[in-house]
């Protein structure tokens, strides 16, 4: 059979997992596959197709033979093993936000600027999940009418932060239903700061650690991502980034102003109509707009709640959703390999 060899690096967390699910039922053609994983999940059994494997432990010499590798394990993995995986004549497709910003990698939106993959050598960065859902539902407008200004707020789900927070979570839940004084949390909202707050029945400003000017590391990448992916250091960014007690599916409040004046609700509706990944539910009278809970296991971007601002008159508002797991994680980054298979990007080990 032709095809590749692909590997799943974090084979058995949150994303991992869901990468799995996504390469069965993806076009990219696959004559083999092994999942990597730490020495402590090495050995154990995994399906995929219907077929038993063994989980191989991550060391340098597995991609051997490899020719993708999807990465999803932590950002200090993906420093050690992706040039390695390179070495080995691996094309690698970064989850963490490891090489995001790294000036010699591609940070890549398929429906955005899959152009970019011809600049790649060997490593590819899927970007922030808050980042990728925003990219998606904006493009279109900026191709039709320019696009001057963003800010966004973000209501990002727990499953962004792993499965132990998911864990955390209902436990806290559990026990705030129970009446227990003392709630537990030692998780949320980064684990690599000094203090932790319970996430259950409430809601934490807060989504990594703080950096420069007050904003935290992840609204950095929200701002820093979407220049990049546009190409457009002018670009004028700005995020909020919130934890709210939500299992999966992050959701925004998007402003944005255009450059184009005269632009009509209808006109912004028509064009994400249309748009590839898109999904549209805007339809105030009948109570139709994006929920995480509708937007779970499905791989498409979902807008609505379009309006115009009332004072400025390129300005417009919009709510969007999407799966942080699949189209924010997983999905994204199989279909960066579906378009490298299009075209013709990788080199096949023989």
């Amino acid at each position: 059979m032709s095809g590749y060899t692909v590997a799943v690096v974090g084979a058995t967390g949150a994303v991992g997992t869901k990468m799995k699910e996504m390469l069965e039922s993806s076009t990219l053609p696959i004559k083999g596959i092994k999942f990597l994983a730490s020495k402590r999940s090495a050995g154990k059994e995994i399906t995929f197709k219907e077929e038993t494997y063994i989980i191989e432990e991550l060391t340098s010499e597995a991609f051997l033979g490899t020719d993708i590798a999807l990465f999803s394990a932590g950002g200090s993995i993906s420093q050690e093993f992706a040039p390695e995986a390179v070495k080995r004549g691996c094309v690698v497709i970064d989850n963490t936000s490891a090489f995001r910003m790294d000036e010699e990698v591609p940070l890549v939106v398929p429906e955005v600027n899959p152009h970019h993959l011809n600049d790649h050598k060997g490593i590819i960065a899927n970007p922030n999940c808050s980042t990728i859902q925003m990219m998606v539902a904006l493009e279109p407008l900026r191709q039709a009418y320019g696009l001057n200004r963003i800010i966004v707020s973000t209501y990002q789900a727990v499953s962004g932060a792993g499965v132990s927070a998911i864990n955390e979570l209902k436990q806290q839940a559990t026990d705030m239903l129970a009446g227990k004084e003392e709630i537990e949390a030692n998780i949320l909202p980064c684990s690599g700061d000094k203090k932790h707050y319970p996430l259950a029945f409430n809601a934490l400003p807060q989504i990594d650690v703080f950096g420069e000017d007050g904003y935290t590391q992840e609204e950095w990448k929200m701002i820093n991502e979407t220049k990049k992916i546009m190409s457009d250091e002018s670009m004028s960014v700005s995020a909020t980034c919130v934890r709210v007690p939500v299992m999966s599916g992050h959701s925004e409040s998007i402003y944005i102003e255009l450059e184009k004046e005269g632009v009509k609700v209808s006109d912004i509706q028509e064009i994400l109509k249309t748009s590839h990944g898109i999904v549209l539910e805007d339809n105030p009278k009948e109570q139709l707009y994006p929920q995480p809970l509708t937007a779970v296991g499905k791989k498409e971007v979902f807008v609505g709640r379009i309006r115009r601002d009332l004072d400025v008159s390129t300005g417009f508002h919009m709510w969007v959703v999407s799966d942080n797991l699949l189209k924010g994680a997983a999905w994204n980054s199989v279909q960066i390999a579906e378009k490298l298979h299009e075209m013709n990007l990788v080199k096949v080990s023989r």
